[in-house]
C-alpha cells in the first residue's frame, strides 16, 4: 500500500498588514487629483456661465433708452459754441449727430443734448461717458425723455417728422397749461375777478382827487356852450398857462395844460368849484398819466 503524502503545514497568519514598497518617485494621488480637476472645471463652469449672464445683462438696452442723450452738470463758464465743438470731439468715436443742442438762457444752462444714428450707440457712449471730468465738471448723463426732431427727420422722414413736431408742440402747450404756479397765478386772477368785483371796482375807480400832481389839470361838469376861448379867460389869470384842449364829443370836459406842476396846483386850487356860469360849479382835478 502506497503512503500518503501529508498536506503542507497551514501557513502563519500575521497580524501585520502586508507592507508595499513604494519608490519615493511616484506621486500616490491619482484619485484625489481627478476629484480636484473635476471640481475645478465645474467652478470655471460656473463663473463663465455667470460672466456670459453678466455681458448679456450689460448688453440689454434700458426701458427709457433713446438716440438722444441728455447732459448736465457742465461747465457754465465756457461759450456755447465751445462746449457744443468740445462734447462732439468727445463723443466722435459713436458717430454723434450735428449740432449738439445747448443754450445760455438761464432754464438751459449747463445742459445740453445730443443725439446719435441708433440706440445702441447712444447706449455705449451714455456708459463710458458718464462722469467724464470736462473742463473741471463731472457729466451726468440720462436718456432724453423723447426723440429729437433731428432724429425723427433722419430715420422716419418730413411726414412722420410733421406729426412729431406737432405733436411735441401740443404736449409743450398742456404741460404749460398744467405747470402748477401758473394755475394758482389763474386762480388768483380768477377769484379777485369773481369773488371780489366791488373792491376791483373801486380800486379802478379812484377818486380824482387822490391823483398824484402833474402839470396838466382835468376840468369836469362844465355847463353846456362851454368854449375854449371861455375857459382861457378863467385860466389865463394864472401865470404859466400853456394849452388848452377841449373834447368835441364830450363837451362838459377839457383838459388845461401848464408850464409846470406848481403853476398847475396853483390854478387847481383856487379854480375847483368855480361856477363859470354863475350857477354850474367845475371839478378841478390832476388829469391822469
Amino acid at each position: 500500500m502506497a503512503e500518503v503524502a501529508p498536506p503542507p503545514p497551514p501557513t502563519a497568519i500575521s497580524d501585520e498588514e502586508p507592507k508595499v514598497q513604494v519608490d519615493d518617485d511616484v506621486e500616490m494621488a491619482p484619485a484625489a487629483e481627478g476629484v480636484d480637476q473635476e471640481t475645478t472645471e465645474i467652478t470655471n463652469n460656473g463663473e463663465d456661465k455667470a460672466d456670459s449672464e453678466e455681458e448679456q445683462q450689460g448688453d440689454k438696452l434700458p426701458k427709457d433708452a433713446c438716440e438722444t442723450l441728455y447732459l448736465q452738470n457742465l461747465n457754465e463758464k465756457v461759450r456755447i459754441p465751445v462746449i457744443q465743438e468740445t462734447l462732439y470731439s468727445l463723443f466722435k468715436p459713436y458717430r454723434p449727430l450735428h449740432p449738439v443742442i445747448a443754450h445760455k438762457n438761464v432754464r438751459m444752462r449747463g445742459q445740453a443734448f445730443i443725439s446719435f444714428p441708433d440706440v445702441e450707440s447712444a447706449n455705449e457712449a451714455k456708459k463710458d461717458v458718464s462722469e467724464f471730468p470736462l473742463y473741471g465738471k463731472a457729466i451726468q448723463i440720462s436718456f432724453a425723455r423723447g426723440r429729437s426732431d433731428s432724429i425723427v427727420k433722419k430715420v422716419e422722414g418730413d411726414e412722420k417728422f410733421d406729426e412729431h413736431k406737432a405733436k411735441r408742440l401740443e404736449e409743450k402747450k398742456l404741460k404749460r397749461r398744467n405747470n402748477p404756479l401758473r394755475q394758482k397765478a389763474q386762480a388768483k386772477l380768477k377769484a379777485e375777478e369773481t369773488g371780489a368785483p366791488q373792491q376791483k371796482k373801486q380800486r379802478l375807480q379812484m377818486p380824482d382827487e387822490y391823483l398824484p400832481p402833474n402839470n396838466v389839470l382835468f376840468i369836469q361838469n362844465l355847463p353846456e356852450g362851454t368854449t375854449s376861448d371861455d375857459l382861457r379867460e378863467v385860466f389865463e389869470v394864472h401865470a404859466g398857462l400853456v394849452e388848452i384842449r377841449t373834447i368835441p364829443a364830450k363837451k362838459d370836459i377839457a383838459f388845461v395844460e401848464f408850464a409846470d406842476e406848481n403853476a398847475a396846483t396853483v390854478a387847481k386850487d383856487a379854480l375847483h368849484n368855480f361856477k363859470i356860469d354863475g350857477e354850474t360849479k367845475m371839478k378841478v382835478t390832476y388829469a391822469r398819466k
